[in-house]
């Protein structure tokens, strides 16, 4: 953490999302095929299958330039995203999240208007834990670090 109230993160590549990413590309891609005939269908399954090769580079391995590699999130809502190119990002993230085991969406407002997606992989444990509570209450609990802990 970086002040109080702040939770700051850096974010680790998912082998798992990215093969997510990938399989449900790849699933959209094979229905295009089975549903349409032609050159143009497998033209645009192609391309499907292609675009979900570039979100996984991208989203979950973080190989991109304007890949998110790091995220400070303030208690006011406002985040900070730290980008694989060196650039910083300040935006506010939505009231509505996803929080489940697995992942946590934060649907960002302001300049870069996009929905990061943090898997329980891409964080150790106990960040992802401090995670979860801050999505859903916006806060960090006034406990100590240790008693957060995994």
């Amino acid at each position: 953490m970086s002040e109080a109230g702040a939770l700051r993160l850096e974010l680790r590549a998912s082998r798992a999302a990215a093969g997510v990413m990938l399989a449900a590309h790849l699933a959209g891609a094979a229905c295009l095929a089975i549903v349409l005939s032609g050159v143009a269908a497998a033209g645009v399954a192609l391309l499907l299958a292609l675009l979900g090769t570039v979100t996984a580079w991208d989203r979950a391995l973080h190989r991109g330039r304007g890949s998110v590699r790091s995220l400070e999130l303030r208690e006011d809502g406002a985040a900070l995203l730290g980008l694989a190119d060196g650039r910083q990002v300040a935006g506010t993230v939505a009231g509505r999240r996803n929080v489940n085991r697995w992942w946590v969406t934060l649907p960002l407002q302001g300049k870069s208007r996009r929905i990061l997606v943090v898997t329980r992989d891409m964080v150790p444990a106990g960040d992802f834990r401090r995670l979860r509570l801050w999505a859903l209450w916006g806060r960090l609990p006034n406990v100590a670090s240790a008693q957060l802990g995994a």
